[in-house]
């Protein structure tokens, strides 16, 4: 059995690391509500930006753009991969990650190429050690990114399907369902998905002004954009209360594992308080 001074340091450091994850668990819990907040205050306009994406995509117009063709052949595909900067957030990333690996895995066994632009410190630092072409990254948007630290990334990467280089194009990140669960999601955000392009049937065309082509580049530009910021709120928040019920399990297991040292020590201290009265006892009774 360790003795009493080796069990108190113990104590200590498991004391100290408990005031760290209940002050991460604090400041996640009091960040939570403003990134859902935030979360939230975008999704309508994403919703909006598909409706009209929607209409355009079953619009008569002279001009087909690119965006909305599905290629025949598929040689490379690329993903926009959002994770979080920091860590200490339990399995939200490597999640993420896994079921990653295994989606390049199956287009690997296709003969099909994987480009990837990553956004967030943990996916920048996971894919540079393993076998994928990364075009593009950005880190340390912090908690209130904004859409103009977005737009290289994402110029990057819609520039490769212009190019012909990409043949689909790829969204993955972390969607908030509650508190309590953060789900891994892979959206298609090139071409625009068959479902999308159902949103509403109507035999009327729009104007265009000055010209289809024009209008439409920038439009579907914006819906790319607008989905790829939404992902990235929608990690934040996942981000936030996947680090406020770790760092809460982190600290009820600190509070456990304190209670069973103490335990601990109390049985040396009174094994020593004993052993020291036996040989005092023995000793007397020698003399």
């Amino acid at each position: 059995m360790a003795g009493g001074r080796e069990i108190k340091t113990k104590i200590k450091s498991v004391q100290n690391t408990r005031k760290v994850t209940r002050a991460l668990e604090m400041v996640s819990a009091s960040k939570i509500r403003k990134a859902q907040e935030r979360m939230k205050a975008s999704r309508p306009y994403a919703r909006a930006m598909k409706q009209v994406i929607g209409h355009l995509a079953q619009a008569n117009s002279e001009f087909q753009h690119p965006y909305l063709v599905e290629r025949k052949e598929i040689k490379r595909v690329g993903y926009i991969i959002v994770s979080s900067d920091r860590g200490l957030a339990g399995g939200l990333n490597n999640n993420l990650f896994r079921r990653l690996l295994g989606e390049i895995r199956k287009w690997n066994d296709q003969g099909v190429e994987v480009d990837v632009v990553t956004i967030g410190q943990k996916a920048s630092v996971f894919f540079r050690r393993i076998k994928v072409n990364m075009l593009a990254t950005v880190t340390h948007l912090g908690d209130r990114p904004h859409v103009e630290q977005l737009v290289g990334v994402i110029k990057v990467m819609l520039d490769a399907y212009s190019s012909g280089k990409v043949d689909k194009v790829f969204l993955s990140y972390n969607d908030f369902v509650n508190t309590m669960t953060q789900r891994a999601a892979f959206d298609q955000l090139l071409p625009l998905p068959a479902a999308d392009t159902q949103i509403a049937h109507h035999d009327w065309d729009y104007i265009y002004e000055p010209d289809a082509q024009t209008v439409l580049e920038h439009v579907l530009t914006r819906y790319v954009e607008s989905l790829v910021y939404q992902a990235v709120m929608e990690n934040v928040a996942s981000e936030h209360a996947a680090r406020m019920v770790a760092m809460k399990a982190a600290s009820d297991n600190a509070t456990k594992l304190i209670g069973t040292l103490n335990l601990v020590y109390n049985k040396a201290r009174q094994a020593a308080i004993t052993q020291e009265i036996s040989e005092i006892v023995g000793g007397a009774a020698a003399v």
